[in-house]
């Protein structure tokens, strides 16, 4: 398992336990002595703006839940530290020759898209309507109107809603936060 260079490797637990997890392992990388091996321990997330009972609020996502990034040098002791922290259920894995399971380290490409996608300044807006869907207008002219989604613009934070007012429909649009689901 010997390796000269440090490395971004996977690991898996339970899902809903990463800060756990990502705490259990900084504790163990101190009181193991490790730190000389382990260098950084990263929950992969990205901003978003979800819209709840009409407030935008923003959040942190989880983009890989109950997955873990870890940089390291692999080695006997490294892999110890990692794998026997509680909470882990294993390192991401490839067979090699031999058909023995090793862990896979990432490529910097995909390491750097990670990292990438986490740094962005515009968060992504969750969308949590459908074309179709019944809606309800929360404020504006249109004040209690029932109506169906037409039409979703995340990038605006915006959806076209088909309302019916003296017998026609008409397509009105909304921000996220001006209407609710039903």
């Amino acid at each position: 398992m010997p390796q000269d260079s440090k490395k971004w490797y996977v690991i898996h637990t339970y899902s809903g336990y990463e800060d756990r997890v990502r705490k259990n392992l900084e504790q163990r990388i101190k009181s193991m002595d490790a730190a000389e091996k382990i260098f950084q321990v990263i929950i992969p997330t990205e901003k978003e703006i979800e819209v709840r009972e009409g407030q935008k609020r923003k959040v942190d996502r989880k983009v890989f839940p109950g997955y873990i990034l870890v940089l390291m040098i692999m080695d006997e002791l490294s892999w110890n530290v990692v794998r026997n922290t509680p909470g882990v259920t294993g390192f991401v894995s490839s067979q090699d020759a031999e058909g023995k399971l090793v862990p896979a380290p990432l490529a910097e490409k995909e390491v750097q898209n990670i990292l990438k996608q986490m740094e962005a300044e515009v968060p992504r807006v969750k969308v949590g309507f459908t074309k179709g869907q019944s809606v309800r207008i929360t404020e504006g002219p249109f004040v209690d109107f029932v109506g169906v989604v037409d039409d979703i613009n995340a990038e605006k934070g915006k959806v076209r809603v088909l309302v019916s007012f003296f017998g026609r429909e008409t397509a009105v649009e909304f921000d996220f936060t001006q209407v609710e689901k039903l």
